[in-house]
């Protein structure tokens, strides 16, 4: 991956990278350093996995190996994250089950970012999504996991025995099942269960913003 070009006072990054996934993972490093300069570390996390995503979906649709760009740009209060590459196939969103791969990409950048889009370009296509700088994130990000629980709720698997307990504790309960879920899931795909309870306490100690 070559040198970075930033270009001031729009605070613009290009990453131009290979498609693969070690270049994915120094893709991801770079644009977290990249946000660390310009002084806006805690969406590193989430611009992070958008980025793999973004990046990883180029391997899966044009090709390992494809030559591709990454532009940062902060505009005001929105980080813009573009993805190019030489295809002119714009991907789709379409419902998929638990076990399919193919289109969760472009489901985690609708559930992450504010807007996000794809447009064609005179080289190809650019995938590009925008988070959402400004204070009270971490409110949000409450939010989110309240709506994740309910919908969770909601499909059936937990219905705590009565509609007269309160919305916490039956959320409580909820959260224990979606965690012991995840855990499944986790080792079902060959990850290690501890390891990943790690991480999210790692991610969970870097965010002091997020009321308690």
């Amino acid at each position: 991956m070559s040198d970075r070009e930033v270009t001031e006072p729009r605070l613009r990054c290009v990453l131009p990278f290979e498609a693969a996934p070690a270049e994915v993972r120094v893709l991801r490093r770079a644009a977290a350093r990249q946000l660390s300069r310009w002084g806006v570390p805690a969406v590193a996390e989430e611009a992070e996995l958008l980025v793999t995503e973004m990046a990883t979906n180029v391997i899966k649709h044009v090709g390992e190996g494809a030559s591709s760009t990454l532009i940062l740009e902060w505009r005001g209060e929105r980080l813009r994250l573009e993805v190019h590459d030489k295809s002119r196939t714009l991907p789709t969103v379409k419902v998929v089950r638990y076990d399919e791969e193919c289109g969760r990409g472009l489901q985690l950048l609708a559930a992450l970012a504010v807007d996000w889009g794809t447009v064609l370009t005179e080289a190809g296509k650019a995938v590009w999504c925008e988070i959402d700088l400004r204070a009270g994130r971490g409110c949000r990000r409450l939010e989110r996991a309240a709506l994740m629980l309910e919908s969770y709720q909601s499909i059936g698997r937990t219905t705590h025995g009565t509609l007269a307990r309160r919305r916490e504790a039956c959320l409580r309960e909820t959260a224990v099942e979606l965690i012991a879920d995840l855990l499944h899931w986790a080792t079902s795909c060959g990850f290690d269960p501890d390891d990943v309870l790690d991480q999210a306490q790692i991610h969970y100690e870097a965010a002091p913003d997020i009321a308690a």
